[in-house]
């Protein structure tokens, strides 16, 4: 069973999700603009075999919304902090799009804390690889859409259609887990706006290639692939950033997820779980 819980953390107060209490730790990362609901598919196929803890970052979810602290190094300071308070002295980290970043940081600067990393469609993203993308192309191509004063009915409706095939109503609860429904039935994003800029930025900067070196624990990529994606040039571009995260990092193993979109934990979590759970056995992470 779930447990919802909340913590105190270098004076902010945190959300997490514990599905377990025993095994190895693993901790779950979620992307940009997300929350610990979109591993609600995935985590009780892990719990299992972990002790699965979903983890709300600073500005997402439930967890406070300071207005500072969003580059990776004051991130991963929360992480820390989150594994020194539930006395977890290693833990596997599986983040998911930001959150692949997230761990890719951790792993490299707290590698003594990192037993392993899994990298969900996210940590070898590189905005800076496609030169014409400047950080002005970038905040104004990469912006969130403004959701504020949206109908609930109406954004679900428009849900349904953008989701197609992967609508149900799980998937319609995780993703509506990501705004605050307000006294007039209208909704608002969790994350600021201007937060949501503060950590483009970040991952703007960031350049993962610098930091595979780095990486001393076993790793586990985990991209997606649409078969059918329109957009040839970033396609080509995702490939030669994952070509180059399975050549350099270290210890890695790669699973492509074909015909799979960004959000595997809510399109794949079987197969998503099995990977993981793969993974940490054959690397021996979960003894």
């Amino acid at each position: 069973m779930v447990h919802d819980k909340f913590i105190t953390l270098r004076g902010l107060q945190f959300h997490y999700r514990e599905f377990s209490k025993r095994g190895t730790p693993l901790i779950l990362l979620h992307g940009l603009a997300s929350q610990s609901h979109i591993f609600d598919l995935l985590a009780p196929k892990l719990a299992p075999s972990f002790r699965v803890i979903a983890f709300d970052q600073r500005g997402h979810g439930e967890s406070g919304k300071p207005d500072n602290g969003y580059d990776f190094k004051n991130v991963c300071a929360d992480l820390v902090a989150l594994l020194d308070a539930l006395k977890i002295k290693r833990a596997i980290l599986a983040g998911h799009s930001w959150g692949g970043n997230v761990a890719l940081y951790f792993a490299a600067h707290f590698p003594e804390r990192a037993r392993g990393i899994v990298l969900i469609d996210g940590g070898f993203l590189d905005i800076q690889a496609n030169p014409e993308m400047t950080w002005e192309r970038t905040e104004r191509e990469l912006a969130p859409p403004n959701f504020i004063g949206t109908p609930v009915d109406d954004f679900k409706r428009r849900l349904k259609q953008y989701a197609g095939n992967l609508w149900k109503p799980s998937v319609e609860q995780v993703i509506l887990a990501n705004f605050e429904i307000q006294n007039d039935n209208t909704i608002r994003p969790r994350l600021s706006y201007a937060n949501h800029m503060k950590i483009l930025r970040a991952l703007w900067e960031q350049r993962p290639r610098e930091l595979y070196p780095l990486i001393q624990c076993p790793t586990l990529l985990l991209p997606a692939e649409k078969a059918n994606d329109d957009n040839r040039a970033w396609l080509e571009r995702r490939r030669v950033q994952i070509a180059h995260a399975a050549r350099e990092i270290p210890n890695n193993r790669l699973v492509l997820f074909r015909d799979t979109v960004h959000d595997i934990p809510l399109q794949r979590p079987r197969k998503l779980a099995n990977s993981i759970i793969k993974f940490a056995r054959d690397n021996k992470l979960n003894h």
